[in-house]
């Protein structure tokens, strides 16, 4: 059980070029591929016109920093997005930048509550 922690450990401290190539290696020499993530869906702000100040209703959830707990964070936004250790710690060290985009302003007061509860920074656009 301990190696398993140490396993976990250098997994969640590899760098973004060593994940790459440990993804490699796997392909390669054990034909394990890693899932494709799924990237984020952009939604476009109705662009029609018309209508004065109406009320935001798809919010941005953006990471300013992960803060002093980076480990928690990327654990919280791997569990967010759904998205591979790799891709949530790609999108935690590329902070600042969005967790999560065209998100309902319940779900994203949520996921700004998880994120700042891990530690992070996190700002709603």
């Amino acid at each position: 059980m301990a190696d398993l922690k140490a396993l976990a450990d250098s997994l969640v401290n590899l760098t973004v070029k060593e994940v790459n190539d440990l993804a490699e290696i796997l392909k390669e020499e054990h034909g394990i591929e890693p899932a494709a993530a799924a990237a984020p869906v952009m939604v476009p702000a109705d662009g029609g016109g018309g209508g004065g100040a109406a009320e935001q209703t798809e919010f941005d959830v953006i990471l300013v920093s992960p803060g002093g707990g980076k480990l928690n964070v990327v654990k919280a936004v791997k569990s967010i997005t759904s998205l591979g250790l790799k891709e949530a710690k790609a999108i935690v060290d590329g902070a600042p930048g969005p967790v999560k985009e065209g998100v309902s302003k319940e779900e994203a007061e949520a996921i700004k509550a998880q994120l700042e509860e891990a530690g992070a920074e996190v700002e709603l656009k």
